[in-house]
């Protein structure tokens, strides 16, 4: 792989980058860079360690979550979710199946417009942020929103789905969702500082998101107190390269639901892009990717199942991370 160190390097200036960027191959690291500050007020520096809330990167954490109750028998793909949804959520057709909302090609309605125009300093949730540390919680906000297109009609990106996904595996895990996903996820792909946390509290190799690249003004109002199916998981770039090697060596799931996975469903355009199951896959070649935006929180992890080549940039401001996240895709072109 030619990598562009020079041109990185540009990129993450240029973008006002503070976070890490990473490229691994195998076992090897061959390039690592640390910019910014975790926590600005303190001028705490950014390391290889911190940890950084990812987003929509976790929706993949979400579908291997489902994934595992399908491996165990307890769930079909093509299962439609009325039957567990019951009473809640009635505008959900009762044709949508796992495999629709894991797709994004269910046609629900949306609780956050992803193509609405919104600014990083706009609260855009309808409920106060510290209600929402509980799956269940989450019911009232993504209810009364009507279908807008058929079941399987087309690919809609759909934070909504990800957190009704979120809620079938509360209701049938013996533990809830943000445990039965750090137990059956995070703890067999053996990542040990990967986990749900709450932005109120956050331990001390966790990185605050800020909305600007300037100013100490964090994202702590402006999204969930605690992440749930449709993002914000914590995580580092270490736990990240070997979450995709434990992958697809099948040791989260069987290679066969791996398979499924990362098979192309949908066509992104607009992304220059690929979708699967829970993960964003590359236009034309095999990697499989990535990536989250919110409030305080930009980033992409690309990687090549048959080079087990990894690239990721993680940044903990709004806009921070992009300018890299391009330069690393035309890595795997």
């Amino acid at each position: 792989m030619d990598i562009d160190v020079t041109g990185l390097e540009s990129a993450a200036l240029e973008s006002r980058l503070s976070g890490v960027v990473t490229i691994d191959v195998a076992d090897e690291r061959v390039l690592e860079r640390c910019y910014g500050y975790a926590h600005r007020a303190l001028r705490l520096p950014v390391a290889r360690t911190t940890r950084f809330a990812l987003a929509s990167g976790s929706k993949i954490m979400t579908a291997l979550g489902v994934l595992r109750l399908v491996e165990t028998g307890e769930l079909g793909l093509k299962d439609p979710v009325r039957p567990i949804l019951g009473d809640d959520l009635p505008l959900i057709h009762d044709r949508v199946t796992l495999e629709h909302l894991l797709g994004h090609t269910s046609g629900i309605g949306d609780y956050l417009d992803e193509e609405a125009d919104w600014e990083a300093s706009d609260y855009v949730l309808t409920v106060p942020v510290h209600t929402l540390a509980q799956t269940e919680a989450f019911v009232p906000v993504i209810d009364g929103h009507p279908q807008v297109a058929a079941p399987g009609e087309g690919f809609s990106y759909n934070n909504g789905g990800y957190v009704v996904l979120a809620l079938i595996i509360d209701r049938l895990s013996d533990v809830g969702f943000h445990a039965y996903v750090e137990r059956e996820v995070c703890a067999r792909a053996g990542l040990t500082g990967t986990a749900y946390l709450r932005s109120d509290e956050l331990p001390a190799d966790a990185a605050l998101g800020y909305l600007f690249d300037e100013g100490d003004r964090s994202n702590l109002l402006h999204l969930p107190v605690r992440g749930n199916g449709d993002g914000g998981i914590y995580s580092s770039v270490d736990d990240l390269h070997r979450f995709w090697r434990a992958l697809v060596a099948g040791r989260i799931v069987a290679p066969e639901l791996v398979e499924t996975m990362i098979t192309p469903r949908s066509e992104v355009p607009e992304e220059g892009l690929r979708y699967g199951l829970g993960c964003y896959l590359h236009a034309t070649g095999p990697a499989v990717l990535i990536e989250g935006y919110d409030a305080g929180v930009s980033m992409r992890s690309i990687h090549d199942p048959a080079t087990q080549t990894t690239a990721t940039v993680v940044a903990n401001s709004t806009e921070g991370a992009w300018g890299v996240a391009g330069q690393l895709l035309s890595l795997f072109g």
